[in-house]
């Protein structure tokens, strides 16, 4: 396709005297809104909504970052296509298990796209779909927790985090410090928020430090997260608050070390979204046990050209 990809590195956050140094370094602190520690997610299920999976399916609309050409370029064939069909290779199959899907557990997919995703932890598999997440045993499979509702991890947090379940979902695990990392958006009312939780301990259905950050009247949608040493990095494609202009990608950096002792925290973000003609940044994230070298920066990597 001849695409071409474009790596951005963000400064290492954390190597700061002080986050009140903003002006110097040239980026943007967001204060948190609030932050707390929850009780244990298994209370909080006790006395949550059920997923509405009664309710008739709706559509996210996908706000369009860029004007697509009239006319489709012409394809080029890949080089790299493999055309020989080689030998079947045998396969040991592991553990295979029904996850949050159509009429498992309960569960109804209430929303287009689905936006799933999950991450693996040190005993446990967590799996968001839609605005529902859930919690299986993996050595197992078996159901620990859920289907609940996102939002349900801001029981009793107030505000958009607590009231709204507007979903744009990802669940991450951490690990280097064996926690787990789940966050939403809040955009169904004003200030547009991003609530974060991260867990206490390496159980899913424990307690989190939650966190609420504020990106005022421009909407933060489509983000995605990437877990680093020294922070937890994360992308937007950020637009007005109508959804109707793309403003261009935003990358910031939450303060790894503060949330995981449930501290008073803060994002950092460049001063403003980068070109319009750069969207969708994927953060690098440590996926691994190998940490990379002390001091390297995280990467934002973005497809460019016909994307």
């Amino acid at each position: 396709m001849g695409v071409v990809s474009a790596l951005l590195a963000l400064f290492n956050p954390f190597i700061l005297p002080a986050w009140s140094q903003n002006q110097a370094t040239g980026v943007h602190l967001i204060n948190e809104v609030k932050h707390d520690t929850s009780p244990s997610l298994r209370e909080m299920m006790a006395t949550a909504t059920p997923p509405k999976s009664a309710t008739p399916p709706h559509v996210i609309p996908v706000h369009p970052t860029r004007t697509m050409p009239a006319t489709a370029a012409a394809p080029v064939a890949d080089p790299a296509l493999q055309h020989t069909g080689l030998p079947f290779v045998a396969a040991t199959l592991g553990l295979n298990f029904e996850g949050v899907g159509n009429g498992q557990y309960g569960f109804t997919p209430n929303a287009a796209p689905p936006d799933t995703n999950g991450a693996v932890g040190a005993t446990q598999y967590v799996q968001w779909v839609n605005e529902s997440f859930a919690v299986f045993d993996k050595n197992t499979g078996a159901l620990l927790a859920g289907p609940t509702t996102g939002n349900t991890l801001w029981s009793g947090f107030g505000g958009g985090c607590q009231t709204n379940n507007d979903g744009d979902p990802i669940a991450q695990y951490d690990k280097i410090a064996n926690r787990w990392v789940m966050t939403q958006f809040s955009v169904s009312t004003t200030p547009f928020l991003q609530c974060v939780a991260v867990s206490t301990t390496s159980d899913a259905t424990g307690t989190y430090n939650r966190y609420a950050f504020s990106f005022g009247s421009n909407f933060p949608d489509y983000p995605k997260l990437g877990v680093w040493p020294d922070a937890y990095y994360m992308s937007f494609n950020m637009f007005n608050a109508s959804g109707t202009a793309f403003l261009g990608a935003q990358a910031c950096a939450l303060n790894r070390a503060k949330m995981l002792a449930g501290q008073a925290a803060t994002m950092i973000c460049k001063p403003s979204p980068l070109s319009s003609g750069i969207d969708s940044l994927l953060p690098s994230d440590m996926d691994g046990t190998i940490q990379p070298t002390s001091g390297e920066p995280a990467f934002f990597i973005d497809f460019t050209t016909n994307a």
